[in-house]
């Protein structure tokens, strides 16, 4: 996990390379970079989904997970942290940490999970930043506290970066840069780094003592803990989050990469360590589980422990369309042991499925296997109803595992078919798309009658666009959704609708006389009936509301619907044969349009309630972008070295917002919104508005 451009794509398929899984080191210069295989994350050059990988080292499997970096893909990055046991955080030497560093170590602290920090990209000639590797590990303790201490320490010198010494052995390994990512032992700790080394080890060896009574003994006896001791209670604290070790690496020069992948083998939470699963019954067997279950409310939760044990059970963290192999389920074991060609329950969706061809994947390339164990990562193609979330297992033994909560999509487009021919692929092909990323939102507005699709910004909506072309062969036209601005009025106004048509035989007769008021901003729409004396009569009451409604939905001043009013019916007159329904709803109508003209009629806009995160230095800038959009500043709140702007901001003036906190913050900045409620729009606003609009015309007759 990282920051966008830490290097965590090339630093996979260095690790694959230097671990003998793959005969040459992937790019991702030139798309051959095992975990960035999608069409759109080559064409863009940056991780938008997350890609799966696997190295054997030393009669070990370590399963890897690529995360997109972006903060727009962020959410991508949550939800990889659902089937692993440990984040390695990737710093980027040059830049230190950044702001989706930052988000992703959040992500890492709320879903309880160790961290292992990787100061990659050591062998730029800017690596620490101008400040040099004590003002960015200090940044790092700043940050996240005292308990980011370095167990390496980087060799740099003349020839740049090329080795790194184990603050845990005292011992130093040199690497040829551009190599095959192993390193040999060769010589004793340089001369220059000696002092520095002796004093991070003892910094070290305290730290992880502090969280022992017998290891501070120890410690106070002897000056310092023994190696086996050493190694096991590091293993120990890092599972317990006590410790976040930071070590240095070069995923594009390939060194200190063996060293990484022994420090993951001997260091890093084995799954059966995992905190057992938060699961819960399932809705069927939850309403079975009695009344017992239903009044504690927590009755139905329970743990289940990573072992093979247990009985079998998984849940679908991800879920891919490949062009060959259909859809692609990928799944974390939860306990038992998962079986080729083994039938297990969805107990999410209450059917079977039958797992084929059970599969190991190594980016998009599948390796057959005939099992899995539990907290192993595995995969399986064309199950017929599973999708992301699913829990399968066996039968009787139902549990439901949870996945993160998603945030909220930050943008809508409106999505056009370019042609007819288009407009019938659309739909399902966004349904497979929306398989993959459940992020995606796609709807038909109500009140614009515009197909909507949602997503977490602009790019991603984009290649959401380019993946409909490329793959389902739908070409769309997006363009920024219609602002559902809403009518009202201010002032009460009372009104006389008589519709009279004589056309030989039976005419049409309908009077009846409307007072309207304005309701509180939410009120929708109330009507109110105080005819006395049989004026008119109670079964053409409703036909009267009925003119109103449908009158106050075609709008008054520019065809937007009319809320927040209250109609009441007080007088009127009828005839006994020409009057009915059809009469009193035209009678409705007209009375509605008349008392409008002097009930002093406005526009509402949507206003949006936007919550902007960014760097401090960017606050000052975004403040006045934000004035400028009639935005009102609700509060400010500083976490760390990130602003929290909370704003009330109309909807019309946030649709573009996404590009252009973009580029105000060089890519840093991120903003959820959400409607919050209806204002009027200010008068200057408005004339512009009703100049583009059309006038409504309404009809007369039926």
């Amino acid at each position: 996990m990282g920051h966008a451009h830490s290097g965590k794509t090339t630093f996979i398929a260095a690790l694959l390379h230097a671990a003998k899984m793959t005969p040459t080191q992937g790019r991702v210069s030139d798309g051959t970079a095992v975990t960035a295989y999608d069409e759109e994350e080559i064409a863009r050059g940056a991780t938008m989904q997350n890609a799966v990988a696997f190295a054997e080292w030393q009669g070990v499997k370590i399963n890897l997970v690529d995360t997109p970096g972006f903060h727009m893909f962020s959410h991508e990055a949550r939800a990889a942290l659902l089937p692993v046991e440990s984040a390695v955080v990737l710093v980027n030497a040059q830049n230190g940490v950044e702001a989706v560093t930052e988000r992703v170590w959040k992500y890492a602290e709320e879903a309880n999970i160790p961290r292992i920090v990787v100061v990659n990209q050591m062998d730029h000639p800017k690596a620490g930043g101008g400040g040099g590797l004590s003002a960015l590990i200090d940044d790092l303790v700043d940050r996240w506290g005292r308990n980011c201490v370095p167990v390496q320490l980087p060799i740099s010198d003349s020839q740049g970066f090329h080795g790194v010494v184990d603050l845990v052995t005292m011992e130093a390994y040199d690497y040829t840069p551009g190599g095959d990512g192993r390193g040999r032992m060769t010589k004793e700790i340089p001369a220059n780094l000696a002092a520095e080394a002796k004093a991070r080890h003892e910094a070290l060896v305290e730290l992880v003592a502090e969280g022992k009574d017998e290891l501070m003994e120890e410690f106070f006896e002897k000056g310092t803990i023994p190696e086996d001791h050493l190694i096991a209670a590091l293993h120990e604290a890092i599972r317990e989050d006590r410790i976040f070790p930071v070590l240095f690496s070069s995923g594009l020069a390939n060194i200190a990469l063996d060293h990484l992948l022994d420090f993951i083998k001997v260091y890093a939470p084995a799954p059966i360590e995992r905190v057992p699963f938060t699961v819960r019954a399932p809705a069927a067997v939850a309403a079975n589980a009695g009344s017992d279950a239903e009044s504690t409310g927590d009755a139905a939760l329970s743990l289940r422990k990573v072992a093979d044990s247990e009985p079998a059970a998984l849940v679908v963290f991800k879920t891919m369309t490949d062009p060959f192999s259909g859809r692609i389920t990928f799944f974390k074991v939860v306990s038992g042991v998962i079986k080729t060609d083994a039938t297990v329950e969805n107990y999410t969706r209450r059917g079977q499925e039958r797992l084929s061809h059970l599969s190991i994947m190594q980016g998009r390339k599948a390796v057959e296997v005939q099992e899995l164990h539990a907290g192993d990562l595995g995969a399986v193609a064309k199950l017929r109803e599973t999708l992301t979330g699913d829990t399968l297992g066996a039968k009787g033994a139902e549990i439901q595992v949870d996945l993160f909560p998603l945030p909220e999509p930050a943008m809508t487009y409106a999505i056009e078919p370019k042609s007819r021919a288009d407009e019938d692929k659309l739909a399902p092909a966004i349904h497979k798309l929306m398989e993959e990323d459940l992020l995606i939102k796609f709807f038909r507005d109500p009140m614009t009658n515009e197909f909507l699709i949602a997503g977490a910004g602009q790019p991603h909506i984009e290649a959401i666009v380019s993946r409909l072309k490329k793959r389902y062969h739908a070409e769309v036209t997006l363009k920024a959704p219609k602002v559902p601005y809403r009518e009202t009025i201010r002032s009460k106004a009372e009104a006389q609708g008589r519709h009279k048509k004589q056309t030989g035989g039976h005419g049409q007769f309908g009077d009846c006389k409307i007072r309207m008021e304005p309701l509180p901003r939410g009120g929708g729409f109330e009507f109110g009936n105080e005819v006395f004396g049989g004026a008119v009569p109670r079964n053409f009451i409703p036909a009267i509301e009925k003119g109103i409604v449908e009158s106050a939905a075609r709008g008054y001043l520019a065809g937007f619907p009319v809320v927040d009013f209250k109609a009441v019916v007080y007088d009127g007159s009828y005839h006994d044969v020409d009057s009915n329904e059809m009469s009193f709803k035209m009678a409705g109508r007209l009375a509605f349009r008349k008392a409008m003209e002097s009930a002093k009629p406005c526009l509402l806009e949507p206003v949006m309630k936007v919550e902007i995160e960014a760097p401090d230095e960017f606050a000052g800038a975004l403040m006045g972008d934000l004035n400028g959009r009639r935005g009102r500043v609700a509060g400010m709140e500083s976490k760390g070295r990130t602003t929290v702007i909370n704003a009330q901001v109309p909807m019309a003036e946030m649709l573009t917002y996404g590009s252009i906190l973009t580029s105000m913050t060089q890519g840093k900045g991120s903003y959820r919104m959400e409607m919050d409620h209806y204002d009027i729009v200010p008068q200057l606003v408005a004339e512009k508005i009703l100049a583009n609009a059309k006038r409504p015309v309404e009809e007369e007759e039926e």
